[in-house]
């Protein structure tokens, strides 16, 4: 068994479709985070170092582009509806004191918000909905996304890649030992962000979203 899906995955990988299906997951989960894209550059990565195949750069290039395309989509949608009911919000509610506070926490560090949640399942999608909604600058975030793109690619595809190099002669285990680091990485980070949201002052959190 493990034969035939090392042998379907090498076919899969050695194809030019892969670089399609890179750029298309990697679209789609800056808006639709149930689709595992990291696995999927991680998994080209390790393909990439034990066997050539795909084109290393190229998963790099095409997995940032996708992630990049992704996030404005994702923008977009939080523009556009997200915006409007924003809009709509009566000044001196809650709601509309979260919205204050969003806009004020952005401006101050919106592109350090948006690169680390780029390495957060669900986080990025989450915080690209929110930066469209409250109109966060458009050329801010373009430049800020593309960094956030551009790092994840690299990150995702070298993750892979050392796992490729550790079992080139069984890429499988390449691919265990790659989403396992991935997930390292990722649990590394929500730690972090635990410890730094308790140790920040109660005054600067959020402020509830609900009206009471």
């Amino acid at each position: 068994m493990s034969d035939a899906i090392l042998h379907f995955a090498e076919e899969l990988m050695s194809s030019w479709w892969i670089y399609l299906a890179l750029w298309g997951f990697a679209t789609l989960d800056g808006f639709f985070p149930a689709i595992p894209s990291e696995t999927l550059v991680v998994t080209a990565g390790v393909f990439a170092a034990a066997t050539g195949e795909p084109n290393l750069y190229a998963v790099i290039v095409v997995s940032a582009i996708g992630a990049f395309v992704g996030d404005h989509v994702s923008y977009a949608l939080g523009r556009g509806a997200g915006g409007r009911l924003l809009d709509r919000m009566k000044p001196g509610t809650k709601r509309h004191a979260a919205v204050l506070w969003a806009r004020r926490a952005l401006a101050e560090r919106g592109g350090l918000v948006l690169v680390v949640a780029r390495y957060v399942p669900g986080g990025r999608t989450a915080v690209t909905l929110t930066m469209g909604s409250v109109r966060y600058p458009l050329r801010s975030f373009t430049s800020f996304a593309a960094v956030a793109a551009i790092s994840w690619g690299v990150y995702c595809t070298l993750v892979g890649y050392i796992g490729g190099k550790a079992f080139e002669d069984n890429p499988l285990k390449g691919v265990a030992l790659g989403i396992g680091l991935a997930l390292a990485v990722t649990l590394v980070v929500e730690l972090v962000r635990h410890r730094l949201r308790k140790a920040q002052p109660q005054v600067e959190r959020e402020p509830e979203l609900i009206d009471r």
